[in-house]
């Protein structure tokens, strides 16, 4: 098995430099190059004849270099051509402004090119875009791999490393899967799936190759997500049962009729409450969704049961909305409800804190303040992590092991496709609210460019005549946090002094403090303020039904995901809302981004929308989360894939050689994974 660690440098053909060429590539071991997938193949089986070639097609040929010539233009232009011969014809291969070439390519040579075919004088031409140099090696395949490169590395070098290394080292390979669990989930064995990546036979080769290393892959990363994750047994865990009827009288206090899709996730987590295990689920929902009323019949079977509930948000803004929320929900029950956050004084504090350990608080809502030391419970029940993705799995821990083995429940409005929702939550059930409330009217999303600002100006003064309410968002990014920062403070001061100067207009970003941001915003919940410049910090937790306008500014810096956090900030009365988008696009990605939000409210679409435009890597920033690392599976088409790993990752006990793979596989410290 230590084979298969063996430092690169000690392969055959690599040595100390083409080791550093490999280390740049992240390949520092057999194990590493085994798993260095081709990005794309070369299929000899779709080679034309020369007397084939199509003038104004793409084509393919294959043949031996007869000469080459070096053509200097009179623009200093220079033009290297090689005079390729196959068994029915000669074309020219054509390079241009590549004078290196002429140190590679010589007469003798068999090679294979690929580009554009033209008539030039009379001469039939290709104009390269692809070529490969063909050893004897080469010509026993039908289809070549295409390999990530770095400066220094060519595909002929690669090619026979990993030829090598496949004959040499696959044989240490073990299979982590027996032949009953591989002929249950239709897999091939591991052997045959590492050498059909990098040399397939065929197509139908490949695609079982394939299939079998993103099984693994996924299976191994969920594993090891559950390791990472994992509670030890308890001899107790909570379950709830109901003394009292609060659900009942909270439920029946409500001022709105419950959504069937409410009514089911409701169930789904009640179930939970009640079985003797601890509840780990994730409550998705859309913008709107309900999900406040959801946690709050949570929190109430909590406390009917005779146990605490807590609630953390990411944020003191969202902390305060939930805590009035809660207050509305409870209105008329004999429950104790409490806000703690970084800006409760201290006096305050120790009065929240004290009552807190002795239960005379029944329910804690907060923000990273309820995971401080000094915080104890008397019966913890419930935690509930709100906006699960602005807190890591460390905090979630932290706030539950503040009680003995407490039912958790996280939320997040932010969509993620089930695909990715099932891959980054592996240990958690998952339960969807794909429903909004009857009668809420689809918020209308415009994107218009730049020199149209006068005319939205002219439409929000129509709005603010009706007494309705405005945001202007900016980006603000680290990067140039600075420059942002000043335009979002010039946006103010002109919207303040020239555009809007007869309304009240406010200002709202990160830098400033606690106290100033609650004091601007609970202006604009008031009425006070008639237009909000703010930056991102209102993307989560703000609610005013009266604001009926939206404006980002240079929207193409924003993902799919954040803008469709944004424009849930309004639309959340009764009223027709708007969000514009304001920008210049430069990329077909950004202009795609703003057409797809024009187009659909529909933040699962979003989402799913953002996954394919970004890729995993980048997608809601989940390289933190290891899925940067997966070097086959695809979290868009390999859904049935994922739900297969995940099943069986479930009821498999890992030893310590599966939690050694794991951790090689995504570079993990040898002692982040312990059984």
């Amino acid at each position: 098995m230590e084979d298969l660690f063996q430092d690169i440098q000690y392969v055959k053909g690599v040595g100390p430099k083409r080791k550093k060429q490999f280390l740049r590539l992240g390949v520092e071991n057999v194990f590493d190059l085994l798993w260095y997938i081709p990005r794309s193949y070369v299929n000899r089986e779709k080679v034309h004849s020369i007397k084939d070639l199509k003038i104004g097609e793409k084509g393919m040929i294959k043949g031996k270099v007869k000469s080459v010539q070096e053509i200097k233009t009179g623009r200093g232009m220079k033009i290297f051509k090689a005079f390729i011969q196959d068994n029915s014809g000669i074309v020219q291969g054509v390079w241009f402004n590549q004078p290196y070439i002429k140190n590679i390519i010589k007469p003798g040579l068999d090679i294979l090119i690929t580009g554009k075919v033209k008539m030039n004088y009379g001469a039939l031409e290709i104009n390269v875009s692809e070529y490969e140099i063909m050893t004897e090696e080469d010509l026993a395949f039908k289809i070549l791999p295409v390999y990530p490169l770095t400066e220094g590395l060519n595909q002929k070098a690669v090619r026979s490393i990993v030829f090598h290394v496949l004959k040499e080292f696959l044989p240490y390979y073990p299979d982590i899967f027996d032949e009953k669990i591989r002929r249950e989930y239709n897999l091939c064995g591991i052997s045959e799936a590492f050498l059909n990546i990098h040399f397939p036979k065929g197509r139908e080769e490949y695609i079982k190759a394939r299939r079998r290393l993103a099984f693994e892959e996924l299976f191994l990363f969920q594993i090891g997500l559950r390791q990472e994750r994992k509670t030890p047994l308890a001899e107790d865990y909570v379950v709830h049962k109901e003394k009292n009827d609060l659900v009942k009288r909270i439920t029946e206090n409500l001022t709105f009729d419950l959504t069937s899709a409410q009514q089911r996730v409701i169930e789904e987590i009640f179930a939970d409450m009640e079985a003797e295990k601890q509840m780990n689920r994730l409550l998705q929902g859309d913008v709107g969704a309900g999900k406040t009323v959801v946690a709050a019949l949570a929190m109430a079977k909590a406390v009917s049961s005779g146990y605490q509930a807590a609630i953390m948000a990411p944020t003191e803004i969202l902390a305060e909305q939930h805590y009035k929320s809660i207050l509305k929900f409870f209105k008329g029950a004999d429950v104790v409800i409490a806000l703690l956050t970084g800006s409760t004084g201290n006096a305050q504090r120790r009065i929240i804190l004290e009552a807190l350990s002795q239960g005379k608080i029944d329910i804690i809502i907060g923000t990273h303040a309820l995971i401080q030391e000094d915080v104890f419970f008397d019966r913890l029940g419930l935690v509930i992590i709100d906006e699960q993705h602005r807190f890591g799995v460390k905090q979630r821990t932290l706030l539950s092991q503040k009680g003995d083995f407490p039912d958790i429940l996280v939320m997040t409005a932010t969509p993620i496709p089930r695909t990715l929702a099932l891959t980054l939550y592996g240990d958690l059930e998952l339960s969807v609210i794909d429903e909004l409330p009857p009668g809420r009217k689809p918020v209308k999303t415009i994107y218009i460019k730049e020199s149209f600002r006068d005319r939205l100006y002219d439409f929000i003064k129509e709005e603010l005549k009706k007494g309705k309410q405005v945001y202007f968002v900016c980006p603000l990014v680290e990067e140039s946090e600075k420059q942002d920062l000043q335009a979002a403070v010039s946006l103010y001061e002109e919207l303040k002094n020239r555009v809007f100067s007869e309304y009240k207009v406010g200002l709202l970003h990160g830098k400033m403090k606690p106290k100033e941001k609650e004091f601007i915003m609970e202006n604009f919940k008031a009425g006070i303020v008639d237009i909000l410049v703010s930056t991102t910090v209102v993307e989560v937790g703000v609610d005013v039904p009266n604001a009926t306008v939206m404006v980002i500014e240079r929207a193409e810096r924003f993902g799919l995901s954040q803008l469709h956090q944004l424009r849930g900030r309004v639309g959340r009365g009764d009223e027709q809302a708007y969000c514009f988008l304001l920008g210049e696009p430069k990329t077909e990605e950004a202009f795609r981004r703003l057409k797809a939000m024009e187009n659909t409210n529909d933040g699962f679409k979003l989402a799913a929308e953002d996954l394919l435009l970004r890729g995993p890597g980048d997608f809601w920033g989940v390289r933190q989360h290891g899925l940067d690392q997966l070097k086959v599976a695809d979290l868009i088409k390999d859904q049935k894939i994922i739900e297969n790993a995940r099943e069986l990752a479930k009821i498999i006990e890992p030893d310590e050689q599966l939690l050694f793979y794991i951790n090689k596989k995504f570079k993990k410290e040898d002692d982040v994974i312990q059984n």
